[in-house]
């Protein structure tokens, strides 16, 4: 039985320094490594020529097709909530006033919010049912001609 003891402490020890220079090579790798590449590249210049960007201000959000008329999408990623009726699209926070919860669905012209049971109006974001009660806040969006949804 000595033999296995020892064999298992070999492995054990083994395993710690492959650990320990895994680790360390990470950490190394991270302080002196590549800086990671952003996804502006002419960021640099700053010329402001209008071109719309794909700056963070404006990034797309959804097309209008896909936000179903008479409901809505949770866009979990943005936090962001988009309603529609018609031609009509609002965005709005999708972080519940009630205890931060994201809410997951548009329903019956509702907001609403899985964790504790609230509603939100659709098209105004107001309380329709407790236990939150402060409406969602407005986001400013822009609809545009080609039926893109940009966070403005």
């Amino acid at each position: 039985m000595g033999m296995s003891e020892v064999d298992r402490r070999a492995v054990l020890e083994g395993a710690g320094v492959a650990l320990a220079a895994g680790t360390l090579g990470f950490v190394g790798f991270v302080a002196l490594g590549p800086a990671p590449e952003t996804d502006d590249d002419g960021d640099d210049d700053s010329s402001g020529t209008g071109s719309g960007g794909d700056g963070e201000d404006s990034h797309l959000l959804a097309a209008v097709d896909d936000i179903p008329d008479g409901g809505g999408i949770v866009l979990t990623d943005d936090k962001l909530v988009l309603t529609r009726d018609g031609d009509d699209v609002r965005c709005f926070t999708a972080v519940c006033t009630h205890q931060g919860c994201l809410v997951a669905a548009v329903q019956d012209g509702e907001i609403r919010c899985p964790c504790h049971g609230s509603a939100f109006d659709a098209a105004t974001g107001a309380v329709v049912h407790g236990p939150a009660t402060e409406p969602l806040e407005a986001e400013e969006i822009e609809v545009t001609d080609q039926g893109e949804v940009l966070r403005a």
